[in-house]
C-alpha cells in the first residue's frame, strides 16, 4: 500500500477492508435481529441499537486508543494488562458478580451492564505473549527448555481460569493462537510438536469426563440423538444454509430467524446470512475475511521488530481462526462451539476486543 504512507497513515487497504466488513456486518445484524427484537421489546432495532451503544461506540474508542498508544508502552505494561484481565476473569466466580447463562459462568454484571472478561483476555494474552517471546528469543544464550516450561505454565494458568467456567472453546482459541506465536518465535519445532501432542492427550480425558462435552460430540456425529436440543439447532442451521442455495432468499427474507433457529443473531448469525445471501454471499464474506488476514499477515511479515511481528501474527490468526471455527460449526464440519463470529455476532465484549485489536494492527501498519 505504498512505502510513501509508512509513518504517516495506517494501511489504507486494511482499513478499507475492516470498514467494509464492519458496516456490512451491522446491516446483517439489523436484519437478523429484527424479528426477535420486535417480539421481545416491541421494536425492531433494540438489539441493533444495543450493539451500537455497548459494542461499536466503546469499540471505536478503544480502537483509537490503541492506534495512538506508543507500542513500547504497550509492550512495557503488557503484564499489567494481562493481570487485570485475569482478575476480571476470576471475578466471574464470585456470587453476586458473576452471571451464569446456559450453564456457563462467564459474564460479570455491574447493575445494568455486563461483559465477558475472557474476550478481553484473548487480546491481553496475545500482547503479553508477543512481548514475552521477544525477550526470551532475543537473548544471546537462548535456553529454549526454560522457555518451553514457562510457556506451559502460563498456558496452564489461563486454562485453569477458563476451563472452570467452563469455556473450552475460548481456551481452544487462545491455545491455538499461542501455539502459532510460539512456533513463529523461532523456537525448536520439536517443542511445538510436543505441545500439540500433549494437548491432544489432555483433550481426550477432558471430553470423556464431561457429560456435556461428550454429548456435544455424539450429537455432532448423530444429530438425531438430541432432536430437541443441540441436534435441533444443528438441523435448523443446515436448513437455513441449504435454503439459501446459490443466490439466497434475499436480504431480510430469512425464515429461520423467526424463532426457528436458536441464537440466530449471535453464534448462528452466519447461517441466517447464508439463507439470505446464498452461496455467493457467503463466498464474498469469506473472501473479505481472507483478505483481512492476508493483508495483516503481509504487514507482520514486513516488520523488523519481533514484538510487532508476533503481535500482528497473533491478532490476525486469532480473528481468522475464530471466523472459520464458527463457519465450520455452522456447516457441520466441526461440533457446535458457541463462539461468536468476529465483528458479526451480537455481543459487545467480543466486538470491543476485536476492534481494539484492529487498532493495534493499524498502528503497526503505519510504523
Amino acid at each position: 500500500m505504498g512505502k510513501n504512507l509508512v509513518g504517516k497513515n495506517p494501511d489504507l487497504f486494511l482499513l478499507s477492508i475492516f470498514l467494509f466488513i464492519l458496516i456490512g456486518n451491522f446491516l446483517i445484524l439489523a436484519s437478523v435481529s429484527a424479528p426477535i427484537s420486535q417480539e421481545k421489546y416491541g421494536e425492531s432495532f433494540y438489539y441493533f441499537r444495543h450493539q451500537i451503544i455497548y459494542g461499536l461506540i466503546p469499540g471505536v474508542i478503544l480502537l483509537l486508543f490503541f492506534y495512538k498508544i506508543d507500542l513500547n508502552l504497550l509492550k512495557k505494561y503488557s503484564p499489567i494488562f494481562l493481570l487485570i484481565t485475569l482478575v476480571f476473569t476470576a471475578l466471574v466466580f464470585i456470587p453476586g458478580i458473576g452471571i451464569t447463562i446456559r450453564g456457563g459462568t462467564r459474564w460479570i454484571g455491574f447493575g445494568p451492564f455486563s461483559f465477558q472478561p475472557s474476550e478481553f483476555l484473548k487480546l491481553a494474552f496475545i500482547v503479553y505473549l508477543a512481548a514475552w517471546l521477544e525477550t526470551r528469543t532475543k537473548k544471546k544464550t537462548k535456553n529454549f527448555n526454560q522457555t518451553l516450561v514457562a510457556f506451559l505454565i502460563i498456558l496452564s494458568l489461563i486454562g485453569i481460569f477458563l476451563l472452570a467456567q467452563p469455556d473450552v472453546s475460548t481456551f481452544g482459541i487462545i491455545f491455538a493462537t499461542a501455539l502459532v506465536m510460539f512456533f513463529l518465535a523461532k523456537t525448536p519445532m520439536w517443542q511445538t510438536f510436543s505441545i500439540l501432542v500433549l494437548a491432544i492427550l489432555l483433550l481426550i480425558p477432558l471430553i470423556k469426563t464431561s457429560t456435556y462435552r461428550m454429548h456435544r460430540i455424539l450429537t455432532f456425529l448423530n444429530p438425531d440423538l438430541d432432536p430437541l436440543g443441540i441436534g435441533y439447532q444443528i438441523k435448523q442451521v443446515l436448513i437455513a444454509i441449504g435454503s439459501g442455495k446459490l443466490f439466497g432468499l434475499g436480504f431480510g427474507l430469512s425464515q429461520q430467524k423467526f424463532g426457528f433457529l436458536p441464537q440466530s443473531f449471535s453464534d448462528a448469525i452466519f447461517a441466517v446470512f447464508a439463507e439470505e445471501s446464498g452461496f455467493l454471499g457467503c463466498l464474498f464474506l469469506i473472501i473479505l475475511y481472507l483478505m483481512f488476514f492476508w493483508k495483516s499477515f503481509k504487514i507482520g511479515k514486513e516488520r523488523q521488530n519481533e514484538f510487532e511481528r508476533l503481535l500482528v501474527f497473533g491478532i490476525s490468526f486469532w480473528i481468522c481462526f475464530q471466523t472459520f471455527l464458527n463457519i465450520g460449526a455452522m456447516t457441520r464440519i466441526l461440533p457446535l462451539t458457541g463462539i461468536p463470529f468476529p465483528f458479526l455476532s451480537y455481543g459487545g465484549s467480543h466486538l470491543i476486543s476485536e476492534m481494539a485489536a484492529v487498532g493495534i494492527l493499524l498502528k503497526i501498519s503505519k510504523s
